[in-house]
């Protein structure tokens, strides 16, 4: 009668066990075999996965991106008086734009003053910088914003600390070393990310821009020249001399290499100018350097003509 009783219990025990382990989550067994799979598994995802399963700290980040972006600027030239003007522009609206962001870091603006730049890109941390090439491709304020917007995407859902750890594994950098980060190209920068990081900074660009004043119109008229610009120079790969240098035209390539299709990125504006009610409607703001940015689109065709003058006598 005993034994019946303990077989009993044990099966009382055994069906509440099985009963406990069916609704709960699945505990496999640990051994030093599935420690070592599970470690494996672990260093695999890391070196493809996104960062955020080690994300730098905001700190950290800053840190890194200042000193990428000090040693970026002691490459460049000094900025003329016409580009400083241009410069601090920039800096006034990529203010107001950053201020709506997510991610309240230290933004700062940088120009270089390149014409053969046609291009955007950001570092970890908040330093976005921006080529004379690609403001020489806009026509109004509200432009400058979505871009500058997209830009700040980039480092608001942390595309670019995510770059900057996964180049760092690749490269096994310290980036707590001021010569580790010297190795990183900022070629790295211009590259672009993947089509749906691309799209997401497109989206939520669109969107600050708005929250920070602007029309999202703009946006639909940059996507609009993006399309244009593109069937010119890449698919048709018409080159005519003077509207575009034949490197601005490389660069122009370039970008469109680095970002989704502009048809795309349009049809997306769109669509999310159509599910927030966003107001199309709403006047543009006038580009305050533009007359300095023609100016300066004239002045490599004058300096030619200057040359050509000077060697003839």
């Amino acid at each position: 009668m005993k034994r019946l009783l303990v077989l009993l219990a044990i099966l009382s025990i055994s069906a509440g066990a099985l009963y406990l382990t069916q609704r709960s989550k699945r505990h496999d067994t640990v051994s030093p075999d599935a420690v070592l799979d599970a470690t494996a598994e672990i260093e695999r995802d890391l070196s493809r996965a996104p960062m955020h399963l080690t994300r730098l700290s905001d700190e950290s980040e800053i840190h890194v991106g200042n000193e990428l972006a000090e040693g970026y600027l002691r490459a460049e030239p000094a900025l003329s008086t016409e580009m400083a003007s241009v410069e601090k522009y920039v800096s006034k609206v990529g203010d107001r734009v950053a201020a709506h962001a997510h991610r309240q870091l230290p933004y700062h603006f940088h120009l270089i003053a390149e014409p053969n730049l046609v291009n955007a890109f950001a570092l970890p941390g908040g330093h976005i910088f921006i080529g004379l090439g690609l403001l020489q491709q806009m026509t109004n304020e509200d432009e400058l914003a979505c871009v500058i917007g997209h830009e700040i995407e980039h480092i608001d859902h942390y595309h670019a600390a995510e770059r900057i750890q996964i180049e760092a594994q690749l490269r096994k950098l310290d980036l707590d070393e001021i010569a580790a980060l010297a190795q990183i190209p900022l070629e790295l920068w211009q590259a672009g990310y993947s089509k749906e990081q691309e799209l997401e900074a497109d989206r939520e660009g669109l969107r600050l821009a708005v929250v920070a004043g602007y029309s999202s119109q703009g946006e639909v008229n940059l996507m609009s020249r993006w399309i244009e610009l593109h069937r010119e120079y890449v698919i048709r790969a018409n080159t005519p001399v003077d509207e575009l240098s034949q490197v601005a035209i490389a660069g122009l390539q370039g970008y469109f290499r680095s970002h989704p299709l502009p048809e795309e990125r349009l049809e997306q504006a769109r669509k999310v100018i159509a599910e927030d009610g966003l107001d199309t409607t709403k006047p543009l703001t006038p580009l305050a350097i533009l007359s300095i940015l023609q100016t300066e689109r004239a002045l490599p065709s004058a300096n030619r003509d200057k040359a050509e003058t000077r060697s003839d006598k």
